[in-house]
């Protein structure tokens, strides 16, 4: 592998002193994934000129292109193998360039053309100047590029639905270099199977637009941030408020839940912190800043309760806020503020939860009994097992969040367009075991168990196994288990055909973690 002529930004080939911390994946399950994740090249581009030069390159020398903006794809699909070049967009588009961030109103609504190149703290402190929200996910240094195309997944779900279902437009470079602008209208096909299809396998997205929503217009909007100590009866009580919440499908489209369930995070005695912390302090720049690094926490469980008017005569049910606050580890109290303000408020600051590698599961399902099936009771089991030590070499971080009901708007923007899978959901569970590598099998085997007790024919969570892109784990051969992460044969098919109409010369397939192209 060479570096590329007429390339104004940075390159970085294997091997190389500065090639090391641009490689290094923080957010993969593992330190060391069984699937080869070191690029030949690295190249970071200064602008879309040298993102053409780099596709006509690989192009010419049939090589792929993995590309990446925050790292943050669970798998490592976000990078490739020797042969290939990994693309790095995670400063390109958000210099002092005033085109990367734009907001304007037309008449009654506002919009914003916005960067991939943006993480979603940056995005959400910019949304803010301007009064202005939309729904995004709760991870801050996750960047929009892969963020948008996999949903965006976030605490206002059930009020406003997926940040992917307000994109008004993508502006991408295609496999021939050239500049192009889909839409709805435009393209239908591309547009389906670049929101929600496998990100960055039909071109390199650099800009989109989307309408967003203003503070003015949701005056009375209520939050609640609940932070309880670690306790099996405190979750399980916790946990049935969810579920009934989420067995029952008239409940109003005003409130959004999610509980999040956290190990305790301080260096147990014997125990050497990961590679995450090593990676933060020797490459801050690019690692990036993390607002919480040096605080720590208890065993914990962390409410976030949030509830929005959609009219003048919708009323807050303050009972329903004050099961989350009863017996709260620190005094809380639901506040009145602007949903630019609260959308920041449910923002995590960590750049990740735990400095240890770690085995994911995001599990969705569409049941509505899960307060008679029992599944509270197995949940607080399972997660019991590994919060309850304190000296078993495994941390957990769990989100439980509702997405269901007839009034959903994750449910009733299914059919916008965008192919983002699972749309009937009810609820979503994340349960990662982070931990050292001399328990890299005890992690899997729980997980593995959480798979036999909760998922298929007779799971007590899901009778199906749902799967969401973002949260990818298991077989990295997408195409082997495509059925987990798309609903029917017919919609793959439909992705299949658009990724052969987007990369007829697999300049966009660097790993097997993609929707396989049609013959």
């Amino acid at each position: 592998m060479a570096t590329i002529a007429g390339v104004t930004g940075k390159q970085f080939l294997h091997g190389t002193t500065d090639y090391v911390p641009r490689q290094y994946q923080y957010a993969t399950t593992t330190h060391k994934v069984d699937h080869d994740m070191n690029p030949g090249l690295i190249v970071e581009p200064l602008d879309k000129d040298d993102i053409k030069s780099v596709v006509a390159f690989a192009k010419a020398n049939k090589k792929a292109i993995a590309i990446r903006t925050g790292g943050h794809q669970y798998s490592g699909a976000s990078s490739t193998g020797r042969d290939n070049i990994q693309l790095n967009l995670s400063n390109t588009f958000k210099s002092d360039s005033p085109d990367d961030f734009v907001y304007f109103e037309k008449g009654d609504k506002s919009f914003v053309r916005a960067s991939v190149s943006h993480s979603l703290g940056e995005f959400n402190d910019l949304l803010g100047k301007h009064h202005a929200f939309v729904p995004h996910g709760q991870c801050t240094h996750v960047h929009l590029g892969g963020h948008v195309q996999t949903g965006g997944y976030g605490q206002l779900g059930r009020s406003f639905g997926l940040l992917g279902d307000h994109v008004l437009s993508l502006e991408i470079i295609d496999h021939d270099g050239q500049e192009k602008e889909i839409t709805r209208s435009s393209d239908p096909d591309l547009f389906f199977a670049w929101l929600g299809g496998s990100p960055g396998n039909f071109g390199v997205l650099t800009h989109f637009s989307i309408e967003v929503y203003r503070d003015a217009d949701y005056h009375g909007s209520l939050g609640l941030r609940a932070v309880h100590a670690y306790d099996t009866a405190k979750l399980r009580q916790l946990l049935g408020h969810l579920a009934e919440m989420s067995d029952d499908e008239n409940f109003p489209r005003n409130y959004d839940l999610c509980i999040s369930v956290l190990s305790a995070d301080f260096d147990i005695p014997g125990l050497i912190a990961g590679l995450d912390e090593q990676m933060r302090e020797e490459h801050p720049e690019i690692f990036g800043v993390d607002e919480k690094a040096k605080e720590s926490w208890p065993r914990m469980i962390v409410v976030y309760a949030q509830y929005v008017p959609f009219g003048p005569h919708d009323k807050p049910d303050m009972e329903w806020f004050e099961q989350f606050k009863m017996g709260a580890y620190a005094p809380c109290d639901v506040e009145e503020k602007p949903m630019s303000e609260l959308t920041a408020q449910w923002i995590f600051r960590n750049t990740r939860e735990f400095d240890h590698p770690y085995v994911k599961r995001a599990y969705l399902t569409k049941s509505t009994t899960l307060v008679k099936d029992g599944w509270v009771d197995w949940a607080v089991r399972r997660m019991d097992e590994i919060v309850g030590p304190t000296d078993n070499g495994q941390w957990l971080s769990a989100q439980l969040q509702s997405f269901g009901g007839k009034h959903s708007m994750f449910t009733k923007n299914a059919g916008n367009g965008t192919s983002y899978s699972w749309r009937d959901s009810t609820m979503c569970m994340v349960v990662d075991n982070f931990h050292i590598p001399e328990k890299k099998g005890d992690a899997e085997a729980w997980e593995a168990t959480n798979d036999e007790e909760g998922i298929g024919a007779n799971g007590i969570f899901s009778k199906e196994d749902r799967r969401a892109l973002w949260g990818s784990f298991g077989s990295f051969d997408l195409d082997s288990v495509w059925n987990t992460y798309h609903e029917n044969r017919p919609k793959y098919e439909r992705l299949m055909e658009a990724r052969k109409r987007a990369d007829p010369d697999g300049v966009f397939t660097p790993n097997t973690f993609c929707v396989k192209r049609a013959p």
